[in-house]
């Protein structure tokens, strides 16, 4: 009770949601982004939309139990190509059922009563880390994941660069890159080089073993000279997409997430190296620098797309 023995206020609060193909991330965000509590669920990627929408309903649920506050939107972030503006998702990998085409922010907006909103994992990772992570507050800044397969964003002047149908950024899925055939359809994509599972193909290819992404780190750390040749290749590729990016739009920052870049002793003198070689037409360095919220970078970034859509909070 306050002085006058009134109640104080309910603190306002955002929520982020990462739905992912095996665990889901669930934040509760006070105004200013902080994190004051959240939970993680298996996703029911099998039983279809509505039961991993209820799954991340029901996390968020036990959070606002356990921590009381006035939720103002609902942020989600989702694998697979959606529709932002219409808050469904698009396409969704065989993994998903029922996913492809669900009215994702309807069916919150019905449970909760707030705003929700829509991005791609991605972008909402960028956003996460523009706004409380490795690149807080850069006005421009290249994002990309380096896990399953390969993702990109962009931040262009303070604000995420879609482009007209959604898919700026998409740089694991440029072409130049040799001639294997990448999961999209295509070949020679960057994603054929760099993402978990091409770095391990690769290093099969090489040496006949299987080992993931994970153990090729370790062996390369052990002196490995087929792991070191297969992140080193990985790394030449990340740059020279870095350097591309760079020349088209005149960016000198990238921050990189995912589980691959968790090798990033690795990575970062490979990608330095290539970077320093060959500058980008500006002559502007480009620092690159590794992702800093970890797990919660997408739901962060879920949460802070709905604070600026809804209009940041400053007194509650």
């Amino acid at each position: 009770m306050t002085a006058s023995g009134s109640r104080p206020p309910t603190p306002a609060a955002y929520a982020g949601v990462d739905i992912g193909g095996t665990t889901t991330q669930v934040v509760l965000c006070a105004a200013d982004l902080t994190v004051v509590d959240s939970a993680e669920v298996p996703t029911p990627a099998a039983e279809g939309g509505r039961a991993m929408v209820r799954a991340a309903l029901a996390a968020l649920d036990l959070l606002r139990e356990r921590v009381p506050s006035r939720l103002l939107g609902v942020g989600v972030g989702a694998a697979g190509v959606v529709d932002s503006r219409a808050g469904r998702i698009l396409v969704a990998s065989d993994s998903f059922r029922s996913w492809a085409g669900f009215p994702v922010t309807a069916t919150v907006e019905d449970a909760l009563g707030v705003p929700a909103f829509l991005d791609n994992d991605v972008n909402a990772f960028l956003r996460g880390e523009v706004a409380k992570g490795a690149v807080a507050g850069e006005p421009s800044a290249l994002g990309m994941t380096l896990g399953t397969g390969v993702g990109g964003a962009l931040w262009l002047d303070g604000a995420l660069f879609e482009g007209a149908h959604g898919a700026a950024g998409e740089i694991g899925h440029l072409p130049g890159f040799g001639d294997l055939p990448c999961t999209c359809g295509g070949r020679g994509h960057l994603e054929t080089l760099a993402s978990g599972r091409s770095l391990a193909a690769r290093y099969a290819e090489r040496t006949g073993r299987s080992l993931t992404a994970r153990g090729i780190a370790e062996a390369a750390v052990d002196g490995d000279p087929d792991a070191l040749a297969v992140y080193e290749a990985a790394a030449a590729g990340v740059a020279r997409a870095i350097l591309i990016t760079a020349g088209l739009v005149d960016l000198t920052t990238c921050v990189i997430g995912g589980g691959v870049s968790r090798a990033w002793g690795l990575l970062e003198p490979s990608i330095g190296a290539v970077l320093a070689a060959e500058p980008p037409v500006s002559g502007q360095p480009i620092r690159v620098v590794r992702a800093r919220l970890g797990s919660r970078a997408v739901a962060i970034g879920a949460a802070s797309r709905a604070r600026t859509e809804l209009g940041a909070v400053t007194r509650v």
